[in-house]
């Protein structure tokens, strides 16, 4: 019965995305767990079809999503989660969930399984996504916003294609450090503990993924499940920043140290930059002429001459 009622809510969502009510600019985000249960008077399935600002949902998956009373000390309930996994895709946008559209289908239905077979998911189809701040410095603003006295995680970590401005966070690699992570914590984690670890998709532009999306999800949350831990899950995507941060780290310290080949490409000027240079002057002279050119013939439509000479009489 949960599983159709999951399946009937996610296609509500669905067909409500198809018929335009998405804008282009939104994007959707998918939270569930299969070890939470709902609480007195909620919904073990839920959609929410307003269209929210990325902080206003950080707000909502520690609200109704129930994260504050996982993450947070002072809030720590008896339906405690061992592991919190957070995927920041780049791939999605709203219209491309139903339409299938510029999107990796296979992720689609990863993440529609995932949904529809946990016993306690929220679904938000209609995400403003961020434009000015990363959707992962949200997500700690809002850690520290909703815990307030202590903050209860007793892990954190981040992959290196997310950009974070703490730098004390832990950072792995690639996929095969975070399961060796889980791994670890399976055995050093004690019981009440909650980690917090966060995925950042590098886009399907980044010339080195080696996963793509749906198989980063699929491995990590196998990964979890085999161990036995408990976990709840978000997918949020930011697809407008694309830009991998150790592509942008590598250009900043390329240039630091004074390497003589960015330099040489920012201070010289090759023969592709000479012909149009050569092309502009010659334009901005020819335009300079043109101008002399109307000017005088301007000049000589404005003289005006008698048409006829009177004789000079004889005196």
């Amino acid at each position: 019965m949960k599983m159709q009622i999951g399946v009937i809510a996610l296609l509500v969502a669905l067909s409500v995305v198809e018929f335009g009510l998405a804008s282009p600019n939104t994007v959707p985000a998918f939270l569930w767990s299969p070890h939470l249960q709902a609480g007195n008077g909620e919904l073990d399935q839920a959609v929410n079809y307003q269209v929210m600002t990325a902080k206003d949902l950080v707000n909502s998956v520690f609200t109704h999503g129930r994260w504050s009373n996982l993450l947070c000390s002072e809030k720590k309930v008896e339906q405690a989660v061992d592991v919190a996994l957070v995927f920041i895709g780049r791939e999605l946008l709203s219209s491309d969930v139903s339409l299938k559209r510029n999107s990796d289908p296979s992720l689609v239905n990863t993440l529609s399984g995932l949904f529809t077979s946990s016993n306690f998911s929220l679904a938000f189809p209609y995400i403003s996504a961020p434009e000015e701040e990363r959707m992962e410095n949200l997500l700690l603003s809002g850690l520290k916003e909703a815990c307030p006295h202590s903050v209860g995680v007793s892990n954190i970590v981040f992959s290196d294609s997310c950009f974070v401005e703490d730098g004390t966070i832990q950072k792995l690699s690639d996929l095969q450090s975070f399961k060796d992570h889980l791994l670890a914590r399976r055995e050093t984690r004690k019981e009440g503990e909650t980690d917090l670890v966060v995925l950042c998709s590098e886009g399907s532009e980044s010339s080195g993924q080696s996963h793509s999306e749906r198989e980063s999800i699929s491995e990590l949350v196998s990964s979890v499940e085999q161990s036995g831990s408990k976990y709840t899950a978000l997918y949020v995507s930011d697809p407008y920043w694309y830009t991998s941060y150790k592509t942008l780290q590598r250009f900043l310290a390329e240039s630091g140290t004074g390497n003589s080949s960015s330099v040489g490409v920012s201070t010289t000027c090759d023969e592709l930059c000479k012909f149009k240079s050569s092309l502009l002057e010659g334009i901005l002279v020819g335009i300079v002429f043109l101008l002399i050119l109307i000017s005088g013939l301007c000049c000589m439509a404005g003289i005006d001459t008698p048409t006829r000479f009177e004789t000079p009489q004889d005196s």
